[in-house]
């Protein structure tokens, strides 16, 4: 193993300035030694970036707990001498990357895949056939000779180059890559030229309307979908579909600049990678051995009794009774100008703009569902930084991490952004556990199969800078690519809303998505317009000092009209009649044949003997994912013909088989 040189581990000021100056687009001599990341313009996502550079230049890996936004460069300087000459005993993280001896083999699937996967057997409410992420993007000056094979030759290369692309989910719930030269392994992209179409818009919002629609699914096929579109006077459209249980939204990011960037010049080359997403999984395996993981798995679990509910937003509609078809958006922007006083003023209160726009979405749910105290669901990014490579990497990497928040009424925003800025950076900390498996606690705890938080904030602010380089604004015989020229859709399954936020190029989008049919539209306007409003006047320093209109109200009332979002299982149903009531199987060996052969499926997919036909299977340690491996035994036994959902309705041995018989 090669060493440390020693005047970096003597003196690494030079080389972490310069890596904030790249970062932060500042003059390396004139970062100020006792200012805060945070302050000169740094964020929670550059925090990440700035880890995986440390690593590379300095070879010196930092804790999870030390990339901190409120870091100054003298503390970074001191914290990675101390850590070059093994003056901190804290490992940097408690697994190291293990590669994988059979590139081939199936790897498991990580708990927010496992989410998706389930979802796209309509385990849950608010399920999707397929979920995924489709985009398209604006060109103009395209090549129509030279475009469609120069986005196929780049997509080719792109498959060789990013495994993931050559993914397949397995029935059992596993992932593997096929080897380049299996059939259908590299995916092709279509070709739709509508320069002499009569109606060549209409065409384009049929392809829009399939692709968002009717995603990829890797289960079945590849788990990306690119198209190109050929318009009249030089005009196009690229499109990309991509499926959520292979790609998040970082990597999406990444997939579309090196696609970009290879269609550009057919002898291209890109850096080369030295890991990839099934090195990365394997490594996260070896997690649940650790202390440290055990320690975040303690905290969360000592939580679980105070986390509150979700918000209790007003519905037209119980989720259980529909069946959506997309996730309806609604987008702004501020302009530059406006987005660079916001950042500034969240500089000077010492809080990242995500922080502050998150209060302002929490201000704006609290008086929607009338209480200050509700559980949020966050996506994070979640790369962990096992290796310099990992930023580069396509995957589904994201995770999910749970957010209570508890807005103090006539504070200011100055304080709620504060306090959630604390908060963020307090669970943050303990993010070796992710979302999902914290909610599959708090679900048992509740003794319920709904959606534990299905309202969730995504920012990815920051994420341009962090990638290192702009993405490309021309992509060859392609053209002129105009990123905020795009149209979007999403379909998350368990999600009935999400606030995105994200810039292009110095502006920032504001996105709410949201599952139409179980809202009412003008409260939803409502809701968007003041989040919208908020943000902007985040410009204003007046605004900071201003107090937030909340609700006295802390939690959901027990007895609210109408149906809510976050209802337990036994709330009435949508006619208003209440669920009978069910006092379960009475509790005993298996009493026949087929209780016994269940007992068995139940016993060999949770590895331990099932001997109480009324133990429930997740009471028992079982989730989603062992669910769907434990119908496939049953179906293997002759026991065909249940749903995950007839599953999550009667998992007992007792259920299962009268729901067999």
């Amino acid at each position: 193993m090669s060493a440390t040189p020693a005047v970096l581990a003597d003196d690494p000021t030079r080389t972490l300035a310069e890596i904030w100056g790249e970062l932060l687009d500042l003059d390396p001599d004139a970062v100020p030694a006792d200012v805060s990341f945070l302050r000169l313009g740094g964020d929670s996502v550059l925090a990440v970036r700035m880890s995986a550079l440390v690593r590379r230049r300095l070879g010196v890996q930092l804790a999870l707990t030390d990339v901190r936004v409120d870091t100054t460069l003298a503390e970074l300087v001191a914290l990675t001498s101390r850590r070059s000459s093994g003056g901190v005993s804290a490992a940097a993280l408690p697994v190291q990357l293990r590669r994988r001896d059979d590139p081939q083999a199936p790897f498991p699937l990580l708990p927010l895949q496992q989410g998706y996967f389930v979802g796209q057997q309509h385990g849950w409410e608010l399920s999707y056939d397929s979920a995924h992420y489709y985009l398209d993007l604006g060109l103009s000056d395209v090549d129509p000779d030279e475009a469609p094979d120069a986005l196929a030759d780049a997509l080719r290369r792109l498959a060789v180059r990013q495994p993931t692309l050559r993914a397949r989910v397995t029935p059992d719930g596993h992932q593997r890559v096929l080897p380049l030269d299996a059939p259908g392994a590299i995916p092709t992209p279509r070709v739709l030229d509508l320069r002499a179409d009569p109606e060549p818009q209409a065409r384009l919002t049929q392809v829009r309307r399939e692709m968002s629609h009717h995603g990829p699914d890797p289960t079945h096929g590849p788990g990306v979908d690119i198209r190109l579109t050929l318009l009249p006077a030089g005009h196009g459209r690229l499109h990309l579909s991509l499926s959520l249980l292979l790609v998040d939204g970082w990597s999406s990011n990444v997939l579309t600049r090196e696609l970009l960037t290879l269609a550009a010049d057919w002898n291209a080359t890109l850096p080369p990678l030295d890991v990839d997403f099934a090195d990365y999984v394997t490594t996260l395996s070896d997690l649940p051995a650790s202390p440290a993981w055990t320690a975040d798995r303690d905290w969360w679990r000592a939580h679980l009794a105070h986390l509150p509910q979700p918000p209790a937003l007003p519905l037209t509609r119980d989720p259980r009774t529909v069946t959506p078809v997309t996730m309806t958006n609604r987008e702004s922007r501020l302009p530059a100008a406006t987005w660079a006083a916001v950042r500034q003023r969240c500089a000077d209160h010492g809080v990242t703009p995500s922080s502050a726009l998150l209060a302002g979405y929490g201000a704006v749910l609290a008086r929607w569902a009338g209480h200050h105290r509700m559980l949020l669901n966050t996506l994070q990014l979640n790369r962990l930084p096992l290796h310099p490579d990992v930023h580069r990497v396509v995957g589904a990497f994201a995770s999910t991490m749970l957010l209570p928040l508890d807005l103090t009424p006539d504070a200011t925003v100055a304080e709620l952004a504060a306090h959630i800025h604390r908060r963020l950076g307090d669970h943050a900390a303990h993010n070796l556990v992710s979302g999902v498996e914290v909610a599959r606690d708090l679900a048992r705890r509740r003794g319920t199969h709904r959606p534990i938080a299905p309202v969730v904030f995504l920012s990815t602010i920051g994420m341009d800078a962090a990638m290192g380089e702009p993405a490309p604004r021309h992509a060859g015989p392609l053209g002129a690519v105009d990123v905020a020229d795009h149209h979007h859709q999403l379909r998350t399954p368990q999600v009935a809303l999400e606030a995105r936020l994200f810039e292009l190029h110095d502006e920032l989008a504001v996105v709410f998505s949201t599952v139409e049919e179980i809202f009412d539209r003008t409260q939803v306007d409502r809701a968007f317009a003041e989040f919208t409003a908020y943000a902007a006047a985040l410009a204003d320093p007046e605004t900071w000092t201003a107090p937030v209109s909340l609700p006295a109200v802390a939690d959901p009332a027990v007895a609210v009209p109408g149906v809510r979002l976050g209802q337990p299982d036994d709330a009435p149903n949508p006619d208003g009649t209440a669920e009978p009531g069910d006092a379960g199987p009475v509790p005993g060996p298996p009493r026949d044949d087929l209780e016994q052969r269940i007992a068995a499926v139940f016993g060999a997919v949770l590895g331990e003997p099932v001997h109480d036909r009324a133990a429930d299977f997740f009471a028992l340690g079982g989730d989603s994912l062992l669910a769907v491996r434990a119908l496939a035994a049953l179906a293997r036994n002759g026991l065909a013909g249940m749903s995950i959902q007839d599953f999550l309705a009667a998992s007992t041995v007792a259920g299962v088989a009268d729901a067999v018989r």
